[in-house]
């Protein structure tokens, strides 16, 4: 078995010689770390529910052992509204039913705002404590706790994991396919020096990600960004178009949002950014008289305020709240109607 991990960062340090087909040196060392906005906590998600369904023996990869290793790992079930399931294996370090269903609450989350095709392949999520690098492969997505937190203070745990679910569900089709390495041979070079001197195993993850900004994310990421990345490999970014990958929820998150049906929710917020000494309003519109709850999560998905829960009068709704409940950092509004959700992101300044 072979797990793939994300290093990125150490790829400058590695001697392998480069692929012949790179004319030009790399533009990048790697890619997860050059914008954290192309996923941001307020996307989309088509993560439903996490169920937990007990103890099993799993045999999971921690890196901490830089092994394969038994554990009896709580199991839950995530399921996703578009028919899909992964089943998150959480190391009994955790200690309890509850902090698992938490970790599995969490990472579900981040996992259903990957592309479906990001997801295909991905059976189970192996969750340890440690920082320790994230890996792809062996249809599962390797994810140790503290380096988590690492990903998170930077901005960039969804670009993570979109690399590691290529590893897991676009490597084995496309990392040697003929039409993927004539677009190797044909581009100018390789996305990364990391790409470079791992063309088999590392161009598909460090070139997934850039090819996903600049055709579904152009408006947030730079137009430096968005030249340096369509001229550095057209050919694998005309190769990746021809796929016709099924990119919900990720493609749909950037789509111009329909009028809101009778009995939805819009939301808004303002000032945003807003000082944590100072109060935000939140504007809630609603078609039809209705109950929301308003909740405030944090980047992790956890629930870390309750703004209101109640009967809401259609037409719009003021609501003032006192930010200084809240440390730095961003967070999400997030309001609940139904089966209905809709968020806002917000951050909350010193």
């Amino acid at each position: 078995m072979r797990l793939v991990s994300c290093a990125a960062v150490l790829a400058a340090a590695l001697s392998l010689a480069p692929a012949a087909s790179a004319q030009v040196d790399p533009p990048y060392s790697g890619t997860i770390f050059l914008d954290p906005d192309i996923v941001v906590p307020s996307d989309p998600t088509v993560f439903e529910s996490a169920t937990f369904s007990g103890r099993g023996l799993r045999t999971v990869f921690d890196r901490r052992a830089n092994a394969f290793i038994q554990i009896d790992a709580y199991l839950v079930d995530l399921a996703f509204t578009d028919g899909t399931t992964i089943e998150a294996q959480i190391n009994p370090e955790f200690g309890s039913a509850s902090a698992a269903m938490t970790e599995a609450e969490t990472y579900g989350r981040y996992v259903g705002q990957l592309a479906r095709a990001l997801r295909r392949d991905i059976d189970a999520l192996w969750i340890h404590q440690g920082v320790e690098p994230f890996g792809g492969g062996n249809r599962s997505i390797l994810i140790h706790t503290g380096q988590s937190d690492l990903y998170v203070s930077s901005g960039i745990l969804e670009e993570t994991l979109i690399h590691e679910a290529a590893h897991t569900s676009l490597d084995a089709d496309h990392a040697q396919s003929a039409g993927w390495l004539s677009a190797q041979d044909a581009d100018p070079t390789f996305i990364s020096t990391y790409a470079r001197d791992f063309p088999l195993r590392e161009d598909i993850a460090e070139s997934i990600l850039p090819y996903l900004a600049v055709t579904y994310r152009r408006d947030r990421v730079s137009q430096e960004y968005i030249d340096t990345v369509t001229g550095a490999i057209p050919n694998r970014i005309a190769y990746f178009d021809a796929q016709t990958f099924d990119l919900s929820p990720f493609q749909a998150s950037v789509a111009i949002a329909p009028p809101p049906p009778r009995g939805a929710v819009s939301l808004s917020v303002s000032p945003n950014p807003v000082a944590a000494s100072a109060s935000f309003t939140l504007r809630l519109a609603l078609h039809d008289a209705r109950h929301v709850r308003v909740d405030v999560v944090d980047v992790r998905g956890r629930k870390v305020a309750q703004i209101a829960s109640r009967s809401f009068p259609a037409g719009e709704t003021a609501l003032t709240w006192f930010a200084g409940t809240l440390s730095p950092g961003t967070y999400v509004v997030r309001a609940t109607a139904g089966d209905e959700v809709w968020t806002e992101a917000v951050t909350v300044g010193p």
